[in-house]
């Protein structure tokens, strides 16, 4: 068994809900009604969408890295 490790977002939408978000995975997402939930939720669909790509053997990229970026409008 291998192990992975990838980053989660995780946004507030304007109804209150909480959306957490795997970047690297696309289309790997979830929302809940806490944070908490969110977050553990989101490690079930990242379970499911890396099992699912090597039932198919589809690669898994690797992260390369993440950093902030910050502007003035």
């Amino acid at each position: 068994m291998r192990g992975y490790e990838f980053t989660v977002v995780i946004e507030r939408d304007e109804d209150g809900r909480f959306v957490a978000i795997c970047p690297a995975l696309q289309g790997c997402y979830t929302e809940g009604e806490t944070e908490e939930e969110a977050r553990q939720l989101i490690e079930d669909a990242i379970r499911l969408h890396v099992e699912s790509r090597i039932a198919r053997n589809e690669p898994i990229y690797q992260e390369v890295g993440s950093h902030k970026v910050r502007i003035a409008v």
